[in-house]
């Protein structure tokens, strides 16, 4: 009995550890290089003018969102492909309005 026992936990826990292993990790280079391009971006549309603090704050708390979602994606251990997908997506959507933020008619007064 206590040999079944034994072998049904090593098999549970092999089978955990490939599951994750197949997973992939939860870091992504790619991932993490896109928010600092996006968060230097947003710093040198406010440095130049181009942005106005209010179209900045609005900026940055998407930034925020894309992190927090980023994290709560992170909290089972995995990054699954529709999860690295739905973070690529909502990072090319924050990476658009970005752009019009940034090259609309609005200008911050800077001195």
């Amino acid at each position: 009995m206590k040999t079944i026992v034994q072998a049904i936990t090593i098999t549970f826990a092999a089978a955990l550890f490939a599951g994750a292993a197949l997973a992939g990790p939860t870091d992504d280079p790619r991932i993490q290089q896109r928010e600092q391009n996006q968060e230097r971006r947003i710093d040198q549309g406010v440095a130049s003018g181009a942005l106005t603090p209010r179209e900045a704050g609005r900026l940055e708390a998407q930034q925020a969102k894309i992190q927090q979602n980023e994290q709560r994606m992170k909290s089972d251990g995995v990054l699954t492909k529709a999860e690295r997908r739905k973070l690529t997506r909502e990072q090319n959507r924050a990476n658009r309005t970005i752009y019009r933020k940034k090259h609309n008619n609005r200008t911050a007064n800077v001195q």
